[in-house]
């Protein structure tokens, strides 16, 4: 089991990050900057704080524990402008915030760009939305599973004969959010290596859960065709699928390259496909997919998963059995890697959660602080603005905090 250390420094240890937002993809951002050691504030209401502490298992709030390592909580009722003002004390000090308002609010509050950077010229400035700040679509409600629908992703997503599948996870949220850490190590950096002001990031869900579905556009305008939904086959390689094993279980295999697939066929002894002329190239075999997937899928079926993976595994065929949690927790690789740490945690004992990614030889990410309780952190982050223990007790009895 690990331990979390409060003393463990990073290489982002000095950055200071004040963090606005709700639910997922803001968390996943400051996330990264978190376990490298950037100082990162939750702003959270007073009394319920932020929607993800409400995302429980069997009462157990498990994405807040894993997205809120790391990092500190402090309460203040943004309706009220003693907690505008003290939020803008906090900005002096700031490096980075991030926000995920609907576009237009956090200039109705009175903390527009202008406004915070009239207080700290240096700060760089988030913006998260599902549509963008810009755009006939920027009012529209910014949930993930609106720009998984419009992106294209969910019709590419399940089989052609059935409904398009939304992920079963917050998906747009989490790209968003890694791409939006990125964004801020860019601006930070402009402003540490060239003496420049801070700048606004107008990070959108929509964008990166486009871009990473390859060269859709392209692919449209060369071919004119709207590619169809293949459930776990590809539009661009073949054999590629999940092949169902004789004892119920599963494998996916991926043969992308030729030497592959030729590897494939030879395994199970239909080395004849490899002059065949509908499968003698990827095009081809593609172009006649199903027919290479019932023979394929036939070989597979008449045998159990271990057989299938040992044969596979002999020959080097880049094959795996499909993984459930259960599985991952008893894999050797994912336990001798230490892809899942325990950490300590008041309600479960130990909380098993993704390591730090990525991994650093030098500088690596380290765990310092478990996901704070609403407002742990008011005392010693207020008091550095100078409030004692009676303002804080006059501004928790007032609500302001």
């Amino acid at each position: 089991m690990h331990d979390f250390n409060a003393d463990e420094q990073g290489p982002l240890q000095g950055v200071r990050v004040l963090d606005m937002t709700r639910l997922i993809a803001g968390n996943m951002l400051s996330l990264q900057l978190a376990d490298f050691g950037a100082e990162v504030i939750k702003i959270e209401t007073p009394g319920r704080g932020d929607p993800l502490r409400a995302w429980q298992d069997d009462g157990v709030a498990c994405h807040w524990k894993v997205y809120a390592r790391n990092k500190k909580s402090v309460t203040l009722n943004l309706r009220d402008p003693e907690a505008i003002e003290i939020l803008l004390r906090l900005v002096e000090g700031a490096d980075a915030m991030i926000e995920n308002f609907r576009p237009g609010r956090l200039e109705e509050m009175g903390l527009g760009p202008d406004v915070l950077h009239a207080r700290n010229p240096k700060l760089v400035l988030a913006r998260i939305s599902g549509f963008g700040q810009t755009g006939p679509y920027r009012e529209r409600p910014g949930f993930g599973s609106l720009v998984e629908a419009m992106s294209g992703f969910a019709d590419r997503n399940g089989f052609a004969d059935r409904e398009p599948v939304l992920p079963p996870l917050a998906l747009a949220d989490m790209i968003a959010g890694l791409y939006g850490a990125m964004a801020v190590l860019i601006a930070l950096r402009e402003v540490e290596t060239k003496g420049g002001n801070g700048q606004v990031i107008d990070l959108s869900l929509l964008e990166p859960i486009f871009s990473v579905l390859g060269p859709e556009a392209l692919t449209h305008k060369v071919t004119g065709l709207v590619k169809q939904r293949l459930g776990s086959g590809s539009n661009t390689s073949s054999p590629r699928n999940a092949y169902p094993t004789r004892d119920g279980k599963w494998v996916a295999l991926s043969a992308s390259i030729q030497s592959m697939a030729e590897r494939v066929f030879r395994v199970i002894g239909r080395e004849d496909m490899i002059d065949d002329p509908r499968f003698r190239s990827n095009p081809d075999r593609v172009r006649h997919r199903d027919q290479v997937d019932e023979i394929l899928g036939g070989w597979i079926k008449q045998r159990d998963q271990a057989e299938v993976l040992e044969i596979f595994g002999r020959e080097e065929v880049t094959a795996s059995g499909i993984f459930d949690i259960s599985d991952i927790i008893k894999d050797e690789h994912f336990q001798g890697r230490e892809v899942l740490v325990d950490l300590p945690d008041e309600d479960v004992g130990t909380a098993p959660m993704h390591n730090i990614i990525p991994r650093l030889s030098a500088t690596p990410g380290k765990f310092r602080l478990p996901a704070p309780r609403l407002g742990e952190h008011n005392a010693a982050l207020l008091g550095e603005l100078g409030i004692d223990a009676g303002g804080l007790a006059d501004l928790t009895d007032r609500g302001v905090i």
